[in-house]
C-alpha cells in the first residue's frame, strides 16, 4: 500500500460523526433563509418565487404569514398559495394578528413560508420570538422559507447601529442563521433601492421621505450591502470547510486569500502579526495566528513564553483567530492547521541564522512538505544584539542536577555488575540489550541528559567488562567497533525518544489537570445560586491553581463597584484601579501595561451583553509571570465566572419582574374590589343629596350650601373611583376598543361640554384645521382622554389662564396638543407624571389619586399611539397625543 494513501483515507471517527449528523438532519425540516441588506431589496418576492417553483413541481406549500407591505406584485404572487388564517390575539384592547403555529402544525404541509424571522410575537403567544416558532416547525420535519435583514443579526446589530444611528431591538441569535441549511443573498444596488423607495414600492410616500433622510441614505446602504456580502461570504466559506472535512480533502483550495501566521518569542512576531492583519484588511479575508508549543519552546524563559502569549492577544485584538497547539514537529502542525481551515497563505519570518549543511530552516521544510501552500517570508528586523536575534540562545539555564547524573552512572555500574555472571551463558548481543533497556529506563525516569550520559557509559562498560580482551579498552576484533557505534546510536536515539515521550506525557498530564480543574469549576458554577457561592468557588479555584488570593467586585445600580457578597477586602487592593478596569474593559495592574507597579492584577469579568465585575488577583509571590497555559486557564475561568454572574443577574431580573407583575395584579384586584364596594354607598349619598336639593319645602341657607358642597365632593369621589376601576381594567387587559371612524371635532365637542363647568374661569382656545383626517378610535375612551387633560389644566393652572387645544397632521400621525400658560411641570417629571399614583407636585392642594394621566397613556397606547409632556420655553406645560392615521373606508355610493 502506498503510504500516501493512508493520509487521504477518511477518518473513521469523522465518518461516524457525519453519519449521525446526517441522520439527525434527515429527521428535521430544512431551513432556507433569504437574506438582504435592507428592507425593499426583494427578499419576500424572491422567497415567493422560489416557493412557486417548488409548488409547480408538486410540493405542498402553505403561506404561513407573508407581509406584502402594500406591494402589488408581491400580493399577486402570494395569491397563488394557500394562505393560513392568522391568529388574533387580544392585547390591551388591540387585536394583533400573528402566525398561527398550531394551525400550521395541524395541516402538516411540506413547506411553510414564514416572513420576517426577527419578528417579536405578541404577548400571549407560545413563543416570544418568531424564530422559535420556526424551530418548532423544523423539529417536526416541516421545511421553512423565511427572510431577514442584516441589521437583525445579533452579532452585527451594534455595527449597524453605529453606521445608521438607529438601534434595532428585534434581533436573531447568530446560531439560528448558522444552522440554516441554505442562505440566499437577495442583493440590490443602492441606486435601484432608492428608486424603488421614491416610487413608493417600499414605504408609503410620507414614510419614504423620512426614510431617505435617515436610514436609507446612500452611504448607509453601501455599508449595509458590504456587511451583507461579507456575512454571506463567511457563510459560504464555512460551507466549503464543512464539505472539505466531510470529504476528507487535505489539499488547500485557495478560494479566499486567507492567511496563517506563525508567531514565536522573537522580535519579528509583532511585525508578522501586523503584516497579516494589514493583508487581511486589504482583501477582506480571515486570518489566523498560531503558536506551537514544542519541547524546545518549553525550555524558553517565562518572559519569552509570555511574549508568545502577548502576540496571540495582539492578533486577537486585531481581528484574527488564534490557537495554541502542542506537538513535536512544528512543520507538521502548521500544515495540518492550514489544511483543516483552508488557509492558502502562510506568513513566516526569514531565517538568517547559520546552520549546518544538512539542517533546513522552518520555511524550507514547510515549502518542501506542503507545495500547495503559498509561503511568504518577511524580512527580519535588524537587531545588533545576538541574544534577541536568536531567542533559542536565551533558553532557561536550569541548574545542573548532579544527582540525576550520579544516579545514571550508578545505574550503569549496577547493570554491568549484574550482567557479569551472565557472560558465560548469554551472547554479547543479549547483554547489549540489557544495557539498552537500562538507557530506556534512565531516560524515562531521569531525563534526557542522564540518558545521554548512560549511553556513553554503557558503551564504555560493555567494552571494558565484556568485550575481549576484558578489563581493557583495547579491541581484538574490529567488528566490535561497529557494535559499539550501533549500540551508541541506538542508545542515544532510544533515550531521546523516551525522554520526548516523557515530556509529552508530562504535558498531557498538565493539560488534563487544567481541564479537570475547569470541569470542576464549571460544574460547581452551574449549580451556584448566589453571588456568594460564585465568589467562594472562584477563590478556591484561584488559590489552588495560581497560589493567589482573590477579591471580587460587582457593580451596583449606578455602575459603581462594590465588594461582592462573600468577598473580603485587602489593603493592597486599590478600588480606583478596579473601577478604571471596569469602565475601560481592560486588565490593569500587575503584569499589564496599565499601572504595572500595582501589587494585584485586575481582570474584567464581562460577557457580550454587559460587564459583570472585576476579579482582583493578589499573588503570594512578588514576581508573578504566568506561562501561556496558565494565562489561558485564567482567561477561561474568568469567562466561566462571567457566565455564572450573568445567569444569576438574569434570574434576579426575571424574579423581580414576576414579583412586580404579581404585586401589580394583586394591587389592581384589591383596588377594583374596594372601588366596587365604594360605588354603592356613593350612589346612595348622591341620590340623597339630589333628593335634599329638590325637597319640599326647599332648604334654606346654610343647609342648601352644605348639601351642594356634599354633592360636589361626592361627584369628585365618584370620578376618582371610576379612575381606579378603569385603571384596574386596563392593567388586567379587560378593556376592548369599540373603534369607529370619527372626526376630532366631534370628540373635542363632547369633552368640552363635559368640562365646561371646570373651565368656566379659564380662557379656552380651540384650533383644529379643517383638513384633518378621520380617526379610527373608540369615541368614548378618547373623550375620556381629553376630559382628563382638560380637568388637569383646570386644576393645576390659576384662574384666567389660557388653555389651547390644537391639532396637526405629521406624516402618518395626527398630533393633538393641549398647552397652557400655567406654572408647568416640575423639572424631571415630564415622563413620571404618566405613572400610576403620581401627581405633578406633592404640595398641591388638588385632591386625587394621580391616575388621570396614567389612564390617558394606557388609552392612547391601546390605540397604537404615544403621549408625551414637556414644559414650554415661555412657561406652561404642553401635552402631545400622537395617533396613527388609518385608511378610512370609501364613502357609500350616492343613491340615484
Amino acid at each position: 500500500m502506498n503510504p500516501n494513501d493512508r493520509d487521504t483515507r477518511p477518518d473513521p471517527d469523522r465518518l461516524l460523526a457525519r453519519l449521525a449528523a446526517e441522520t439527525s438532519r434527515e429527521q428535521r425540516g430544512k431551513l432556507k433563509v433569504f437574506f438582504g441588506a435592507a428592507p425593499g431589496v426583494g427578499k419576500t418576492y424572491a422567497m415567493l418565487t422560489a416557493a412557486r417553483a417548488l409548488q409547480e413541481q408538486g410540493v405542498k406549500v402553505l403561506a404561513g404569514i407573508v407581509e406584502t407591505h402594500g406591494r402589488d406584485e408581491t400580493a399577486a404572487l402570494l395569491a397563488h398559495f394557500d394562505l393560513l388564517p392568522r391568529q388574533r390575539i387580544d392585547y390591551k384592547g388591540r387585536l394583533l394578528e400573528e402566525f398561527d403555529l398550531d394551525a400550521a402544525l395541524q395541516r402538516r404541509p411540506q413547506l411553510v413560508l414564514v416572513d420576517e424571522l426577527a419578528h417579536t410575537n405578541a404577548p400571549g403567544s407560545r413563543h416570544p420570538k418568531r424564530w422559535q416558532d420556526i424551530r418548532e416547525l423544523l423539529a417536526t420535519g416541516i421545511d421553512v422559507f423565511t427572510t431577514i435583514n442584516v441589521q437583525h443579526i445579533e452579532s452585527l446589530n451594534d455595527v449597524v447601529g453605529r453606521i445608521t444611528g438607529i438601534r434595532v431591538w428585534e434581533r436573531v441569535p447568530d446560531h439560528v442563521i448558522d444552522q440554516a441549511d441554505e442562505m440566499v443573498l437577495v442583493d440590490l444596488p443602492p441606486e435601484e433601492l432608492l428608486q424603488r423607495l421614491r416610487a413608493g414600492k417600499v414605504y408609503i410616500p410620507q414614510q419614504a421621505e423620512r426614510a431617505v433622510e435617515h436610514f436609507f441614505r446612500k452611504g448607509n446602504l453601501l455599508a449595509l450591502r458590504e456587511l451583507a456580502l461579507r456575512r454571506t461570504a463567511d457563510r459560504v466559506d464555512g460551507d466549503v470547510r464543512a464539505w472539505r472535512r466531510e470529504s476528507s480533502v487535505t489539499t488547500v483550495w485557495p478560494t479566499r486569500e486567507a492567511v496563517l501566521v506563525c508567531v514565536g518569542p522573537g522580535p519579528d512576531s509583532e511585525k508578522l502579526v501586523r503584516r497579516a492583519a494589514r493583508r487581511a484588511n486589504l482583501t477582506g479575508a480571515p486570518w489566523h495566528a498560531i503558536a506551537i508549543e514544542t519541547p524546545s519552546v518549553q525550555t524558553l524563559p517565562d518572559a519569552a513564553r509570555a511574549r508568545i502569549l502577548g502576540m496571540l492577544k495582539l492578533a486577537q485584538e486585531m481581528g484574527g483567530q488564534t490557537a495554541s497547539l502542542a506537538g513535536t514537529d512544528p512543520v507538521e502542525i502548521t500544515i495540518g492547521y492550514a489544511r483543516e481551515h483552508n488557509l492558502g497563505t502562510v506568513l513566516v519570518g526569514r531565517d538568517r541564522y547559520r546552520r549546518l549543511p544538512w539542517q533546513h530552516s522552518f520555511a524550507e521544510r514547510l515549502g518542501r512538505s506542503a507545495p500547495d501552500l503559498e509561503l511568504l517570508q518577511i524580512a527580519r528586523e535588524d537587531d545588533p544584539t545576538a541574544s534577541t536575534a536568536n531567542p533559542t540562545r536565551n533558553r532557561t539555564r536550569k541548574p545542573i542536577r548532579w544527582r540525576t547524573y550520579l544516579l545514571s552512572g550508578v545505574s550503569v555500574a549496577l547493570v554491568a555488575a549484574g550482567s557479569s555472571p551472565l557472560l558465560g551463558h548469554f551472547d554479547l548481543a543479549n547483554i547489549v540489550m540489557i544495557f539498552l533497556l537500562a538507557v530506556v529506563g534512565i531516560a524515562l525516569y531521569l531525563g534526557r541528559g542522564a540518558a545521554v550520559l548512560a549511553a556513553f557509559l554503557s558503551v564504555a562498560a560493555f567494552d571494558f567488562f565484556f568485550v575481549p580482551p576484558r578489563f581493557a579498552f583495547a579491541v581484538s576484533d574490529a567488528q566490535y567497533l561497529v557494535t559499539f557505534a550501533v549500540m551508541l546510536i541506538v542508545a542515544l536515539v532510544v533515550g531521546q525518544l523516551t525522554a520526548g515521550l516523557r515530556f509529552q506525557v508530562a504535558t498531557a498530564r498538565g493539560r488534563e489537570r487544567r481541564i479537570q480543574a475547569l470541569y470542576t469549576m464549571s460544574r460547581d458554577l452551574s449549580s451556584a445560586l448566589t453571588v456568594e457561592q460564585i465568589v467562594d468557588i472562584c477563590q478556591r479555584f484561584i488559590k489552588h491553581g495560581f497560589n493567589a488570593a482573590v477579591v471580587v467586585f460587582v457593580p451596583d445600580h449606578n455602575g459603581q463597584l462594590q465588594l461582592a457578597e462573600g468577598s473580603t477586602g485587602s489593603e493592597t487592593i486599590d478600588p480606583g484601579i478596579a473601577q478604571w478596569s471596569f469602565e475601560h474593559g481592560q486588565a490593569a495592574g500587575l503584569g499589564t501595561d496599565t499601572l504595572p507597579s500595582a501589587k494585584a492584577l485586575y481582570v474584567p469579568i464581562k460577557t457580550p451583553a454587559r460587564p459583570c465585575g472585576i476579579l482582583a488577583i493578589l499573588p503570594q509571590q512578588s514576581v508573578w509571570e504566568l506561562p501561556p497555559e496558565q494565562q489561558r486557564l485564567l482567561d477561561t475561568s474568568v469567562t466561566l465566572m462571567a457566565t455564572a454572574l450573568e445567569r444569576i443577574h438574569d434570574n434576579m431580573l426575571v424574579r423581580d419582574a414576576q414579583v412586580g407583575m404579581e404585586s401589580e395584579r394583586l394591587r389592581n384586584a384589591l383596588l377594583a374590589a374596594i372601588s366596587h364596594d365604594l360605588r354603592t354607598p356613593l350612589t346612595v349619598i348622591t341620590g340623597l343629596a339630589d333628593a335634599m336639593q329638590i325637597a319640599t319645602p326647599p332648604l334654606t341657607e346654610p343647609h342648601l350650601t352644605l348639601v351642594q358642597a356634599l354633592r360636589g365632593e361626592v361627584t369628585r369621589t365618584v370620578a376618582m373611583v371610576n379612575n381606579v376601576l378603569d385603571m384596574a381594567r386596563m392593567q388586567l387587559g379587560h378593556i376592548v376598543l369599540n373603534r369607529e371612524w370619527q372626526t376630532l371635532e366631534e370628540i373635542v365637542g363632547l369633552a368640552m361640554s363635559h368640562c365646561a363647568p371646570l373651565l368656566a374661569q379659564h380662557e379656552v382656545c380651540i384650533d383644529l384645521p379643517a383638513d384633518l383626517p378621520l380617526l379610527h378610535v373608540d369615541t368614548t375612551l378618547m373623550t375620556r382622554v381629553l376630559n382628563n387633560l382638560l380637568e388637569n389644566a383646570a386644576k393645576y393652572t390659576p384662574p384666567r389662564s389660557h388653555v389651547t387645544l390644537s391639532a396637526r397632521q405629521e406624516g402618518v400621525m395626527v398630533d393633538i396638543l393641549l398647552h397652557d400658560n400655567g406654572p408647568g411641570l416640575p423639572p424631571g417629571m415630564e415622563q413620571r407624571v404618566f405613572e400610576k399614583f403620581t401627581r405633578g407636585t406633592m404640595e398641591s392642594r388638588v385632591t386625587g389619586f394621580g391616575l388621570g394621566l396614567a389612564i390617558v397613556r394606557s388609552i392612547i397606547e391601546a390605540h397604537g399611539g404615544s403621549v408625551r409632556a414637556e414644559n414650554l420655553p415661555g412657561g406652561g406645560a404642553c401635552f402631545t397625543l400622537s395617533l396613527p392615521v388609518g385608511t378610512p373606508p370609501p364613502p357609500p355610493p350616492l343613491e340615484p
